[in-house]
């Protein structure tokens, strides 16, 4: 018994002990479930990155322009000579309808003038090569197309139209029959050439003032003042398939005759009011000639006199419409232009009675200067910070893009209100910055068609061009004008154009020099600078030379060369 009270003692103390020691091994790692959490380290806070510099306008600008630069010049390798024009268009004007202007801002100006040249270059590229680039673009005459449509003409007018017609209280200073033929041709304008009537009409508008102003002045019906809507819808620059031209569609002799300067440089046919005069003076003459029978004389105009005289003597007739009926007395031409004309009359004079309804535009408004040198068009658009556009607008009869050379009293017309800036200029500004020109000597024993050789454009322009006749002779010394840096970009080529950075890249044209490696024996002196990526073989490639040649000229012992170096070539001319 106590034995046993011994034994259960003793495991009473050791059950305490292990409970002891359990209990407090649960409180140890009790503590270390609850001691204090360490902090985390804050976030450390990356600052955004700064915003990128605002855009600088003027470089933005200058970037753009040269954008449709090289897209001009891409539409030229590709052949697209009216794209180009308008890409080089839009190059010069993003900078004159800019805030800044052409010259406003130094990096502007700079980049507008080496513009100016670049294309001047391509101008004299594109003549040389005779496509048509350097002249001002011409639109399809409407004659033509109106003629060729009278054949499918409807042989009898709708009552609708009869009834216009007979109601119409308009009173004509010219005879007009309201027979089938004028009857038909109103149906036809009202109907499917209604478009083409309504924007004659409209364009028409803004010169009739001053074409029934001529006519009141010299006698003539101002019925008249409507002949133009049908020659050219009055558009200046309408060209017909004959080669008539203008808002009156004088033939080259015809406009000579009566008094119309043509030119290289002018063509005033394309003048709405020096043409317009020398209409008046042909209308009267044909009037005289045919004692004052408008339809014998509107028949003169658009088949010749000569023509009309010989039908008449071999019908025997005084009467166009006796003669007209006669098929083989007038060209069917001739025999639809007379009543086609007097249609267009009748609606022009009422076109309310007949259906139109067009917007007036305002009169053509302009001051003019007188211009005692050669100035670029390019440079007035920017000395009164008008579109290139307007100014040729103004100016139609101008061919080019520069004034006559040797004109020393010159009558452009620019925008009203900018006459005293253009003559502020002319005065501060040089020869050199008026015009995109150079002079070339004749050498002794020279010709025109040897000149012309040597500089890579046609005898007929080059000889046009100096006021010369192409059989003309040329005296040593003697100053042939040649458009401005002509030789780099007729060096080049044709598949890779010669870079042309600025105008300090460009050879003058008095620069040539004998040849120096084995090409072709004329060469023009030119400043080409290193672009990223040439290589002396790539360089000698579209110069036609050799990388030996490159070497010498420039002192160059290996073949290294950097962008930005200057190196001078002796190109081989184009022939």
């Amino acid at each position: 018994m106590v034995r046993r009270s011994i034994w259960i003692g003793q495991l009473l103390a050791f059950c305490f002990t292990v409970s002891l020691s359990v209990a407090c091994g649960g409180a140890t790692r009790h503590a270390a479930v609850a001691a204090p959490r360490v902090p985390a380290p804050e976030p450390v806070l990356v600052p955004p990155p700064p915003p990128p510099p605002p855009e600088d306008p003027v470089v933005t600008l200058i970037a753009l322009s040269e954008r449709h630069f090289k897209a001009g010049q891409r539409e030229l390798e590709l052949g697209h000579v009216e794209g180009a024009r308008l890409e080089f268009d839009k190059a010069v004007n993003v900078l004159l309808e800019s805030a800044y202007g052409g010259r406003s801002e130094p990096s502007i100006r700079e980049h507008f003038d080496r513009l100016v040249d670049r294309i001047s270059a391509y101008e004299v590229k594109a003549l040389a090569e005779g496509d048509g680039f350097t002249e001002k673009k011409y639109e399809p005459a409407s004659i033509d197309d109106l003629l060729a449509m009278s054949a499918t003409l409807a042989p009898e007018a709708s009552a609708e139209v009869e009834q216009a017609a007979q109601t119409d209280p308009v009173i004509h200073d010219v005879p007009i029959p309201l027979n089938a033929r004028v009857m038909a041709f109103i149906q036809l304008f009202q109907g499917r050439l209604r478009e083409f009537i309504q924007e004659g009409l409209e364009r028409g508008s803004k010169y009739l003032p001053m074409i029934q102003d001529v006519f009141r002045a010299e006698g003539l019906p101002l019925d008249l003042a409507y002949i133009p809507l049908v020659e050219s819808a009055f558009k200046p620059n309408a060209l017909s398939r004959a080669k008539a031209k203008g808002v009156w569609q004088f033939m080259r002799g015809t406009g000579v005759e009566n008094g119309l300067r043509q030119d290289w440089y002018i063509d005033e046919r394309s003048d709405p009011e020096k043409a317009t005069i020398a209409a008046a003076k042909y209308l009267n003459t044909l009037a005289k000639m045919f004692d004052g029978d408008w339809h014998l004389a509107l028949a003169s105009y658009n088949g010749g006199p000569g023509r009309v005289q010989r039908a008449l003597k071999q019908s025997r007739t005084s009467d166009f419409w006796a003669l007209s009926a006669k098929a083989r007395a007038l060209p069917r031409e001739t025999r639809d232009y007379v009543p086609m004309i007097l249609a267009a009359i009748v609606i022009a004079r009422n076109p309310a009675q007949y259906g139109f309804e067009f917007q007036v535009e305002p009169t053509v408004t302009y001051d003019t200067v007188t211009l005692p040198r050669p100035v670029d068009l390019r440079r007035v658009a920017e000395w009164t910070d008008t579109p290139i556009d307007q100014i040729q607008a103004l100016n139609p009869e101008l061919r080019r893009w520069t004034t006559p050379v040797r004109d020393e009293a010159y009558e452009l017309k620019v925008p009203p209100g900018t006459a005293t800036v253009v003559h502020s200029q002319l005065q501060d500004a040089s020869t050199q910055e008026l015009a995109s020109l150079r002079w070339y000597s004749v050498k002794k024993g020279e010709t025109l068609a040897t000149v012309a050789r040597k500089l890579g454009v046609s005898r007929t322009d080059l000889a046009e061009a100096n006021y010369l006749k192409t059989t003309a002779r040329i005296a040593a010394g003697q100053k042939l004008m040649v458009p401005h840096e002509s030789t780099v970009l007729l060096a080049a080529r044709a598949d890779r154009p010669v870079p042309v950075a600025d105008s300090r890249t460009l050879a003058t044209v008095d620069a040539v020099v004998p040849a120096v490696d084995s090409g072709p024996t004329d060469r023009v002196k030119v400043l080409y600078e290193v672009k990223r990526g040439d290589t002396l073989a790539s360089i000698a490639r579209v110069f036609r030379t050799t990388v030996s040649a490159l070497q010498t000229w420039n002192g160059i012992d290996g073949s290294r060369i950097m962008a930005g170096d200057r190196l001078t070539i002796y190109a081989a001319r184009s022939n």
